[in-house]
This record gives structure tokens, sequence and C-alpha cells, in this order.
């Protein structure tokens, strides 16, 4: 959400229902090991979500949509939807995003706040420590004035099992 990783023409907070932000996806690659996944967020099915929605110009979009799949697509734990979105100024939009596969290996499925801490807490992969990941993402959802309560307390429990 801070740093695409692309050009785009807008950037918006957006809301979208029917999906939550959860660290829901077992990382082999970033955040983990095949024989120790970490955790990474995912937008799984159920509640809402505030994040960021960015508008690419036409002649950049095959670009972006590629660079999304290479990156989004690299295991297959997401799929490809395109879904409705409300903006901050008030307009209904589709955009572009990826939804985990709930039937992939990968899927970890809904873990509690001290479950989820306990991966997290002990995770590595090739893009650095899992628990970077998830702090640095918490950070940065302040940083754009979105909460997310349960990141909050995942966080609240690494930092309670690393004081312990």
């Amino acid at each position: 959400m801070w740093n695409p990783g692309f050009e785009f023409a807008e950037r918006s907070q957006a809301l979208i229902y029917g999906y939550r932000r959860s660290l829901c996806v077992r990382s082999w690659v970033h955040r983990g090991t095949e024989q120790n996944p970490g955790l990474v967020l995912g937008l799984d099915r159920g509640g809402s979500c505030r994040g960021m929605a960015f508008s690419v110009a036409p002649e950049n979009w095959e670009e972006v949509i590629e660079y999304l799949r290479a990156r989004e697509l690299v295991t297959n734990v997401y799929l490809e939807r395109k879904v409705p979105l409300l903006l901050a100024d008030g307009r209904a939009v589709k955009a572009v995003t990826y939804v985990v596969d709930r039937a992939h290996r990968q899927y970890a499925g809904a873990l509690d706040a001290l479950e989820a801490a306990r991966v997290v807490d002990r995770a590595e992969g090739q893009s650095g420590p899992n628990d970077a990941y998830v702090f640095n993402t918490l950070a940065h959802l302040k940083e754009m004035g979105i909460r997310d309560h349960w990141l909050e307390q995942v966080v609240g429990e690494v930092e309670r099992l690393r004081a312990a």
C-alpha cells in the first residue's frame, strides 16, 4: 500500500466489503521457508478492509498488470479478482485485487493473535524476518490513518513473547 512498485496516476484510501485483511498466507519464500513458514497478509472472506487503491493510466495498464501478476501469483495462493471499492471521496469503482485461495495449501486459515505472533516471531525468508514485515505494515497503516485492531494485537503478542 505504501510502496506499490508501479507508476500510478492517483492514490486514494478505499474500502472493500466482503473481505478482511488477515495474516492468513503461509510464506515459503519472502518471509519464511517451507520448513518454517512465516505469515503474510491476504484478503480473506468476511468483514471489510480499509486500504489504498491506485489508478493506473491506460497506457501503463498492461505493464502494471503483468508486474502484479508476476509479484502476487508466484505460488498461486492468491486469486485475481475485480471487486467494487468505495473511495475516500465517495466514488464507487471496480478494481483488480488479489484474494487468498482458501483451497491452496499455503492458506493458514483464521489464526488467533497469539498463534500468529508465535509464527511471526520465529520465521525468516528471502526478504527478511517475518516480524519486520508485520511491524512495518502496522507502522505504515498508522501513518496512513488506517487502524487494524487485529494486526495491533499480533504485534502486541510478539512484543509480549519477547518480554517473557
